[in-house]
């Protein structure tokens, strides 16, 4: 039961997103102090003179806690398209340096990039699953003397097959929007006067479904910049998302 709920939560919180992103990371230009996720998708730092994945290994290897070695181990997975890896590098990293609000940036931003990926992959299992049902509909709707059809054993097996595709990849993504929202709330905690981070906190909160702690984000930076001129669409939101929560509870 928990699975088809997941995926029922996910439609809609995929929905409120489109609004909740369009008022915030375009109109607020949340990430713009540091590597993020728009860093990410947009291939910040180039690949010029990026460490080679061995050499970072080898450093990592000789001392366990380079935390430069694993910060460049990062560098050299995400030039190689490996964003688990860098994930995994950046957490080692951030275990030696836990206050270093850069790499946490970065890290969240890792995790938002992993999240989109994930999203992506259920929203294509899951169309083409709801293309495969039509003939499963229509089988069922055949009667052969007092009894249906049966659906076409191979038709029902694939749909089944997307359809859990869909219900792991939405769990992924749900996972690792989460691990952005951890991330972000160390940055908030090691920096709790910068209403910018409330703002990517808050963001990434919505995209894991925590609305709790989007709320929470959202009032921190009304009380900490209530004149930003931004302050009229954080109202917005709050309202937005406080009805939703109503709603939805």
């Amino acid at each position: 039961m928990f699975f088809p709920r997941l995926r029922r939560h996910a439609k809609w919180m995929f929905l409120f997103l489109a609004l909740a992103f369009g008022l915030g990371f375009v109109g607020f230009g949340v990430g713009a102090g540091g590597v993020g996720f728009g860093d990410i998708l947009r291939g910040a730092g180039g690949a010029s003179g990026v460490p080679s994945i061995n050499d970072a290994q080898e450093r990592v290897l000789d001392n366990p806690k380079d935390a430069q070695a694993f910060r460049d181990l990062a560098t050299a997975h995400q030039a190689a398209g490996d964003t688990n890896e860098a994930i995994e590098a950046l957490e080692r990293f951030v275990a030696l340096r836990p206050r270093n609000t850069d790499v946490l940036r970065e890290l969240a931003g890792l995790y938002l990039a992993k999240a989109t990926e994930a999203q992506e992959r259920g929203q294509v299992a899951e169309f083409r699953a709801a293309y495969l049902a039509p003939g499963t509909a229509v089988a069922g709707a055949i009667q052969l003397g007092d009894r249906p059809l049966d659906p076409d054993p191979i038709t029902q097996a694939l749909s089944a097959s997307l359809t859990e595709d869909s219900t792991a990849a939405y769990y992924e993504a749900q996972q690792a929007s989460a691990k952005a929202v951890d991330a972000y709330r160390r940055i908030a905690a090691a920096t709790p006067d910068d209403p910018s981070v409330q703002l990517e906190l808050a963001q990434a909160a919505t995209s894991a479904g925590d609305t709790a702690t989007a709320i929470t984000a959202y009032e921190a930076f009304l009380k900490i910049a209530p004149d930003d001129p931004t302050a009229p669409q954080v109202r917005t939101i709050l309202q937005q998302l406080r009805q939703f929560g109503t709603t939805t509870g």
